[in-house]
């Protein structure tokens, strides 16, 4: 079970600032009705800064913000009819929220192959303005019927 993948893979940093109307799309296409994605003075009574993010919006955030589907396709040499998503996992260390802008810097963690599925995991830490970390999001990407070249 060797890496399939140079470890010298290098992903750009990229950075992002999180609007309302982003969050409210999102929202709308997960079904989420909470009135604090949709409404900043109901969120600010609720104790936040401004609109806060849904727990998965990272996703959207990586997707729009500059690792969409196309660029992992191309880094990794994935057929994109095989690919799966195979797992996500976020840890908050700070609160994010509309008007937040941050930075993102996305890492190779692994990858390999096992019963004829590739599997590349990606972890990508998030700083604020400030600098602190506020976020680690950990994806893991299954590609099916893996045949070595």
């Amino acid at each position: 079970m060797g890496s399939l993948v140079k470890e010298d893979v290098k992903m750009k940093p990229f950075s992002f600032t999180i609007e309302r109307g982003k969050i409210r799309e999102f929202a709308m296409a997960i079904g989420d009705r909470n009135p604090i994605y949709y409404d900043v003075d109901i969120a600010r009574k609720e104790g936040y800064r401004d609109i806060p993010i849904p727990p998965t919006f990272p996703t959207a955030i990586e997707m729009w913000g500059g690792l969409d589907f196309e660029t992992l396709i191309e880094l990794f040499g994935l057929d994109p009819l095989k690919v799966l998503h195979g797992g996500q996992e976020y840890r908050y260390m700070g609160e994010l929220c509309a008007g937040d802008t941050v930075t993102a810097a996305p890492k190779l963690i692994s990858s390999f192959e096992k019963r004829n599925l590739r599997f590349i995991t990606i972890g990508i830490h998030y700083k604020n303005i400030d600098g602190n970390d506020v976020l680690y999001s950990e994806s893991t990407i299954i590609e099916r019927g893996r045949t070595q070249k």
